[in-house]
């Protein structure tokens, strides 16, 4: 099935995106990664529209403006989550609802109906998005109910996030992205202005101001930015930040080629073998991290790699 070979591409592209926003956080703060990920996925949402088309009409521009709400909901829940922990336990917690929730949803609203390897490719991807998203070496570190309830609410979110974009006409071409891209723009970029508006009005100095907002030029690449947001030496500030923008633009471009794989894979095939492959985001990461920063992979996430791959495979001849 031509709809799941587009959506485990899509995840890893997705994971790819997020290690390069990750890298951006560790100069600018995660708001402000976000934001500038949003506007220039939407740029080149825009610059494709002559490729692929857009046929706007208001029921598909709502359901991807909704999706966009859905969308942030489910990072901010995500960050403050895996800032409690552990994300050993909470990281697969969020990939396996968000799968779960489109998967259910997909079986019984959806009408969708699967042959007996396509259950079990559905089983085999779930067991895949735990052992990829697993992070071994935290130690049996309980998680606090605070920290699972945030969990679950983001894998939730996500879990809308997909079913609203299924919603949208298989006609409408890029509108439901755009929609969705507009309102994760507008949703951010005010949340950084008023965080610099509030430190403005508390008598801080412009580059306070500007701090306090997340857009710090000279913070030093040495951890992320919400927990280890460290001042800068006075070496090279300005090269260290327009890296951290830099990163921040290709974890954009990534992230809006994975959301037009997901538009694509969604429109070939059924949301809950879409869902389930979507879920496995976290390898795309993995690798990344493995090959350009030297990471030490873990057996348990190789398996959950081969897992993915033969889950891709199972899904793919249902």
């Amino acid at each position: 099935m031509a709809s799941a070979a587009v959506a485990l591409l899509g995840a890893f592209i997705y994971g790819a995106a997020d290690f390069f926003g990750g890298l951006a956080a560790r100069r600018l703060r995660s708001i402000v990664v976000t934001a500038t990920a949003a506007l220039s996925g939407l740029v080149v949402l825009f610059a494709l529209i002559p490729l692929l088309g857009a046929r706007w009409n208001l029921p598909d521009v709502a359901w991807g403006a909704l999706s966009g709400v859905f969308g942030v909901i489910a990072i901010a829940l995500l960050y403050a989550c895996l800032a409690i922990g552990p994300m050993s336990i909470l990281s697969p917690v969020t990939a396996v609802t968000s799968a779960i929730a489109p998967m259910i949803w997909g079986l019984t609203i959806g009408g969708e109906s699967l042959s007996l390897t396509g259950y079990l490719g559905l089983g085999v991807a779930l067991i895949a998005v735990v052992l990829v998203g697993f992070i071994p070496g935290q130690g049996a570190v309980r998680p606090s109910g605070r920290g699972v309830m945030m969990a679950v609410g983001s894998g939730l979110a996500i879990g809308a996030f997909l079913i609203t974009l299924d919603q949208a006409s298989d006609d409408s071409g890029l509108v439901p992205m755009i929609a969705n891209r507009t309102t994760n723009s507008i949703i951010t970029t005010v949340i950084v202005v008023v965080m610099i508006i509030a430190a403005v009005r508390r008598g801080q100095g412009a580059a306070s101001a500007l701090r306090a907002g997340g857009v710090e030029l000279g913070a030093t690449p040495t951890g992320h930015a919400d927990l280890e947001h460290a001042r800068t030496n006075a070496a090279a500030p300005s090269r260290v930040g327009l890296a951290g923008w830099g990163l921040a633009v290709v974890c954009g471009v990534l992230d809006v080629t994975a959301n037009v794989l997901l538009l694509a894979a969604l429109r070939l095939g059924d949301l809950s073998i879409v869902a389930a492959l979507t879920a496995l985001y976290p390898a795309g990461t993995i690798l990344l991290a493995a090959i350009v920063l030297r990471e030490r992979v873990a057996a348990v996430q190789w398996l959950g790699l081969a897992l993915a791959l033969g889950a891709g495979v199972l899904l793919a001849l249902a």
